[in-house]
């Protein structure tokens, strides 16, 4: 054969080789818009915050931290939207001021974050509104929304407190589970994506898609907790390395967060699949500790999600290209420093107590704001009790506390039973996220039972009349 021979078979055998490398290459979803084709799709992101105060410190961390994964993963300010009430960064109580971080030895997260929706503008109808792409029906804020197709990917994270059937927002008014799958299915019926993706950060975050989420929607949501048990807030004080001092009252972050969020920094997302990284953050969450300390992280909806890989939803760092996972492990997070999000009120006021002069007015206000908490909290476990006793006439009620339904069924038939006994309830006793709402497991039972609406709520209302 002669040597132009050589050379061709050669040149043949290199381009041989490159495709079928290209070919074993993941298949991803790049953000630079559709295609004439309509092949390819933008990633869409919606990040809610649902908490103000500055007790509530960690909820925007999260935020703004995976903020910080997205736009390093490659996605456009123009798709990413900030749902944060904005208290915290330049809160009095503050110690760096301007400043949010999401771990004791992390840099700072706040800088660079768009302010699409605070303050009041962070509510439950401008949410629904940004996601379903319906600009007439926003109030306030930057009136930016996802302007989604059928080709599109997007991914919600929400982090803040929960109860049964409940994500918490700043107005008081709440997301209740129902009306969230209602604007899903909704979605999917006007092909306003391909495939979704969604985290949420709350107690009891399961309920919110347990035997409600369809399987056939292309979306996969990810739960920090079971539909029955507290999520879990950490770096907090007391482990290793601390968190510097002048935090001290405050978590910087809660655990299925921290946990997603730091093996987002450090991996390739374009070679790490959602199931890899939902193995990642349960192992990390620690569903095998003390039970009290760690929640079971869960996942609904569709399973077929599962292999994609997290680049065509939250995007990957260039700088991870190289990062080999060969012989890492993670490590499960010390639950011997986790804290119940239900407690983390009580933490800040007894730190504030301690560092407030002996005798002094300042000391002797915060100590009267426990007493109130703690009083009102007892209050609230005596008027559940009562209310179950009154609307179901038994004296026998201790295992209704919570929800009696089992594995894979929704937490209640009658939505609109639901929706109007929690109403009540707020309304009457006072319960809010915080603490009293983890009772609305008991009102979901009470609705399952077939106990009629008016006798309920009367109930309630005798059952917190003092």
């Amino acid at each position: 054969m002669s040597s132009l021979g050589h050379l061709l078979v050669l040149v043949f055998l290199y381009v041989l080789l490159f495709y079928s490398a290209d070919s074993r290459k993941p298949q991803v979803l790049h953000d630079t818009g559709s295609s004439e084709d309509g092949a390819k799709g933008t990633r869409w992101a919606v990040l809610i915050a649902g908490s103000s105060y500055y007790y509530n410190y960690r909820h925007q961390a999260d935020i703004c931290h995976a903020y910080q994964v997205l736009r390093k993963g490659g996605l456009k300010d123009e798709n990413i939207i900030v749902f944060m009430y904005d208290d915290i960064a330049f809160n009095p109580e503050n110690p760096r001021p301007g400043v949010i971080i999401n771990r004791p030895d992390g840099g700072d997260v706040y800088e660079g974050v768009p302010k699409d929706y605070t303050k009041e503008a962070v509510n439950v109808k401008n949410f629904y509104n940004v996601i379903l792409g319906n600009e007439s029906g926003i109030t306030g804020g930057s009136g930016k929304v996802v302007k989604s197709g059928p080709n599109d990917s997007i991914f919600i994270y929400y982090a803040d407190h929960g109860a049964p059937g409940l994500l918490s927002m700043p107005d008081g008014e709440d997301i209740h589970a129902k009306d969230f799958i209602k604007v899903l299915e909704k979605m999917h019926k006007l092909k306003r994506y391909k495939k979704m993706v969604i985290y949420v950060e709350a107690c009891e975050s399961g309920s919110m898609f347990e035997g409600i989420l369809k399987t056939n929607l292309n979306i996969l949501a990810v739960t920090a907790s079971n539909a029955t048990e507290s999520s879990f807030g950490i770096y907090c004080g007391g482990e290793n390395p601390p968190p510097p001092p002048e935090y001290d009252g405050v978590c910087l972050g809660d655990t299925f967060s921290v946990s997603w969020l730091e093996d987002s920094d450090l991996h390739d997302m374009s070679k790490e699949t959602l199931k890899k990284q939902y193995q990642i953050v349960k192992r990390r969450t620690g569903p095998d500790a003390e039970p009290g300390t760690s929640s079971h992280v869960s996942r609904f909806g569709s399973k077929a999600l599962l292999k994609d890989y997290l680049v065509s939803y939250i995007g990957t760092n260039p700088e991870n290209e190289n990062f080999t996972s060969a012989g890492f492990t993670a490590s499960p997070i010390s639950t011997s420093s986790s804290v119940n999000t239900r407690d983390i009120p009580l933490l800040y006021l007894k730190s504030k107590i301690q560092r407030s002069p002996m005798e002094s007015p300042e000391r002797q206000e915060l100590q009267k704001k426990l007493f109130e908490e703690m009083n009102h909290r007892r209050q609230i476990d005596q008027n559940i009790v009562d209310i179950l006793k009154l609307s179901l006439k038994q004296t026998n009620v201790l295992d209704l506390l919570i929800s009696t339904r089992t594995k894979g069924q929704p937490l209640v038939d009658d939505w609109d039973c639901f929706k109007t006994l929690v109403n009540s309830f707020k309304n009457h006793c006072g319960a809010t996220m915080d603490y009293g709402l983890k009772y609305t497991g008991a009102l979901a039972n009470i609705c399952n039972m077939g106990v009629d609406v008016k006798q309920t709520v009367s109930a309630i209302e005798h059952a917190c009349a003092h």
